[in-house]
């Protein structure tokens, strides 16, 4: 385990005491998203909500099921952006239906309008 996976702080959301400290802070966002990914031989796709952005990673509720660990593609239609976004990640932890992806692979515009989501949602909290 990385020491950035152990430290948590969840303040930005107000959730439950943090038990490790992130990176970046994460803010509450709810928008409809799709997950790519390659299971069992094909490639398959599912819908979910978001609930919660960083700048390296996403927090969201699926109507799949994924495992820690599996690459996938996130679709994700940001505030200030005139497409969805489109990016690997990686599943870092699952509970029940809810999943926490860290992003992979973010070129320096990706990075720019995620970074600029989360200052205009940082203003809203």
């Amino acid at each position: 385990m990385t020491a950035r996976a152990k430290t948590k702080s969840t303040e930005a959301v107000g959730t439950k005491a943090p038990a490790y400290t992130r990176r970046y802070p994460r803010f509450a966002i709810d928008l409809r998203m799709q997950v790519k990914m390659f299971q069992a031989g094909e490639f398959r796709s599912c819908w979910g909500r978001s609930t919660e952005l960083g700048q390296d990673g996403i927090g969201a509720t699926l109507t799949g099921n994924l495992e820690p660990g599996e690459i996938v593609t996130l679709e994700i239609p940001l505030p200030l952006s005139p497409y969805p976004l489109k990016v690997r990640a990686i599943v870092r932890y699952g509970q029940g239906l809810h999943y926490g992806f860290e992003f992979l692979t973010l070129n320096d515009v990706q990075r720019d309008t995620i970074r600029r989501v989360c200052q205009m949602l940082a203003t809203k909290a």
